[in-house]
C-alpha cells in the first residue's frame, strides 16, 4: 500500500523524489563506468518520479541491475488518432531504454480504454467514438509503434554481445472485450477503494465541474489497473510506465496487482512534453507534431527539432536520443564556441527523425531542408512526388506541355501564378518570379531544360515571398 503521503497528493509528493535522488547520486559517482538503468535515466531526467518510493527505493535499483533476469514492463497507449505524436515519444524512450538494458517491454494500444476516455488532465468528456473507427486508430498506433521498434533495432542498437530485450505489441480489447461485467466487478472492483478514487485531484475537478463526470469515466483507472494486473498475470509484468499525468492511474495498477497477487509491482513516469506557452503537446491541445508521414512529414518532424531553443536543446538530446552523455557534454562545449552552426538542434532533430521515419526520412527532411532554405538544385532534381508534396504542402501543381518558345512570362500565366496584363509582366521584371531558386526577371526567357527544368522533369515555381507552384512537365 502507498504510504499516508502518497495517497493525499498523486504524482508530486515529496517522498516520490527520494529514490530519485539517491539514482543521481549513484549516477554521478558512476559516471563513466557501468551504472544501472535506473541510475542512468534518473541522470538523462527520463524517468521523473518512482512509486511507491518506499519499495521502489529497497528493491528497483537491484531488481534493474545489469546481469539480473530480464523483467518486463509496459506501457500503455490509448488511440485517440491514428498516429502517436511527440507527446508519446518519452514514454516510448522509456520503454526502448529498458530494451537496451535487456528487459522485455510490452506496448499496449487501449483498443477497450479508449472507448471510455481517460479523465486525466480533462476538463470535459471526450466526445464518443464509434467502435470501428477506434479499432482503425487502434491498428494505426499498432503500426506506428512497430515501425519505431523496428527502426530502433535496426538503426540505433549496436551493442554487440549484448542482449536487446524482446518487445511485444498488444491491444487490451483482447482481455478487456472478453471480460464479463459482473466478474470484473466483483473480482477486481471488490478490490479498489472508492475514496482512492474519489481523492484524486482530476476526478475532484471534474465533480466539481458543471458537466460533471460519468461513470464510464470514472471506470477508466479500473480498466487500465486491470491492464496491469492482466499483463503481471500472464506476462510476469512488474513496471508499468506513462506521463507524468498517469501517476493516479498507475497507483490504481499497483493497488490492485499487489492485493491480488500479493507481488511487489512499481510505476515510473515521465515528463511531459509541453510548447512554449506550457500546453501539454497533443491532439487535444491542437499542437500535436504527429509521427506518422501523413500527417507530419520527416521534413516537418525534422524542422520541429532544429527550431528548438538553446535553453532546452540539452535536456531535449538526453531526452530523445541514445547518445552517451558524454558525448552530449561535447556536443554542447563545441556548441558554445560555435553557436551560429546549431550543432546540438541538427544532431537532436536527425536522431529523432532517424528513429521516428528511419533512414530514408531522414535523407529525405536533408533533401528538402537544402531545397527549401538552401535553394539547392541538386536536392530538388533527387526529390520525389510525395517529397515535393510534403514540402509545399498547399501549392498547386499543374501538369504541362512544353511547347517551342514557351517563355517564363508563359509558364507563369499558364500555371495561373500571375495576373492577366500588365500587371503580371511587371510582376516578373520588378524580381518577384523565381524557378527552381533562381530569379528570373526577363518574362520573355525561353525555358531550357536543365535550368528552368529540372532532370526529374519538375519546376518549382514561385512568386512572392510565399506562393510555391509544382509544374509537372508532360512528355519532355
Amino acid at each position: 500500500m502507498a504510504a499516508p503521503a502518497l495517497s493525499r497528493r498523486c504524482g508530486r509528493a515529496a517522498a516520490l523524489r527520494v529514490p530519485l535522488r539517491r539514482a543521481h547520486e549513484q549516477a554521478r559517482r558512476a559516471r563513466g563506468a557501468g551504472k544501472g538503468l535506473l541510475a542512468e535515466q534518473c541522470e538523462r531526467g527520463l524517468f521523473q518520479e518512482v512509486f511507491p518510493a518506499r519499495s521502489a527505493e529497497e528493491q528497483l535499483p537491484a531488481l534493474l541491475e545489469p546481469g539480473r533476469p530480464p523483467v518486463t514492463a509496459y506501457c500503455g497507449f490509448d488511440p485517440t488518432a491514428d498516429s502517436l505524436h511527440v507527446g508519446h515519444l518519452l514514454p516510448v524512450m522509456a520503454l526502448l531504454h529498458f530494451q537496451r538494458a535487456g528487459h522485455d517491454v510490452i506496448a499496449v494500444v487501449g483498443g477497450a480504454t479508449a472507448r471510455l476516455g481517460d479523465p486525466s488532465g480533462r476538463e470535459r468528456a471526450r466526445e464518443p467514438v464509434p467502435a470501428e473507427r477506434v479499432r482503425a486508430r487502434a491498428r494505426g498506433l499498432r503500426a506506428g509503434l512497430g515501425r519505431l521498434f523496428e527502426n530502433h533495432r535496426e538503426l540505433l542498437w549496436a551493442q554487440a554481445g549484448r542482449r536487446l530485450g524482446r518487445a511485444e505489441l498488444l491491444d487490451n480489447a483482447a482481455w478487456l472485450g472478453e471480460q464479463p461485467l459482473l466478474e470484473f466487478l466483483g473480482g477486481a472492483g471488490g478490490r479498489l477503494r472508492m475514496g482512492t478514487l474519489l481523492s484524486r485531484q482530476s476526478c475532484q475537478a471534474r465533480l466539481r465541474s458543471p458537466e460533471g463526470m460519468s461513470l464510464a469515466e470514472f471506470l477508466y483507472p479500473a480498466l487500465q489497473a486491470y491492464d496491469f494486473l492482466h499483463l503481471h498475470r500472464h506476462r510476469g509484468c512488474r513496471i508499468q510506465l506513462g506521463g507524468a499525468d498517469q501517476m493516479g492511474n498507475i497507483m490504481s495498477g499497483y493497488e490492485l496487482v499487489t492485493k491480488m497477487t500479493g507481488t511487489d509491482v512499481f510505476g515510473i513516469t515521465v515528463p511531459l512534453i509541453t510548447s512554449t506557452t506550457g500546453d501539454k503537446l497533443g491532439k487535444t491541445a491542437g499542437n500535436a507534431v504527429w509521427l506518422n508521414r501523413d500527417k507530419t512529414s520527416p521534413f516537418e518532424l525534422y524542422q520541429f527539432f532544429v527550431r528548438q531553443q538553446d535553453n532546452v536543446v540539452e535536456k531535449y538530446l538526453k531526452l530523445f536520443t541514445f547518445l552517451p552523455l558524454e558525448e552530449i557534454d561535447h556536443i554542447m562545449e563545441m556548441h558554445a564556441k560555435e553557436p551560429e552552426k546549431w550543432g546540438p538542434q541538427k544532431r537532436l532533430a536527425a536522431e529523432v527523425t532517424k528513429l521516428v521515419h528511419g533512414r530514408e526520412g531522414l535523407e529525405s527532411a536533408k533533401r528538402c531542408t537544402k531545397a527549401l532554405y538552401y535553394s539547392s538544385v541538386e536536392a530538388l532534381e533527387e526529390m520525389s512526388d510525395q517529397e515535393l508534396q510534403e514540402l509545399f504542402r498547399q501549392a498547386p501543381s499543374a501538369e504541362l506541355m512544353l511547347e517551342p518558345g514557351m517563355s517564363v512570362l508563359d509558364l507563369c500565366r499558364k500555371a495561373n501564378a500571375i495576373p492577366d496584363g500588365p500587371s503580371g509582366y511587371q510582376k516578373i521584371t520588378d524580381g518577384g518570379v523565381s524557378i527552381n531558386g533562381i530569379r528570373v526577371t526577363n518574362p520573355e526567357t525561353i525555358l531550357i531544360l536543365g535550368q528552368h527544368i529540372l532532370k526529374n522533369g519538375v519546376s518549382l515555381l514561385r512568386v512572392g515571398k510565399k506562393n510555391y507552384y509544382i509544374i509537372k512537365w508532360l512528355q519532355l
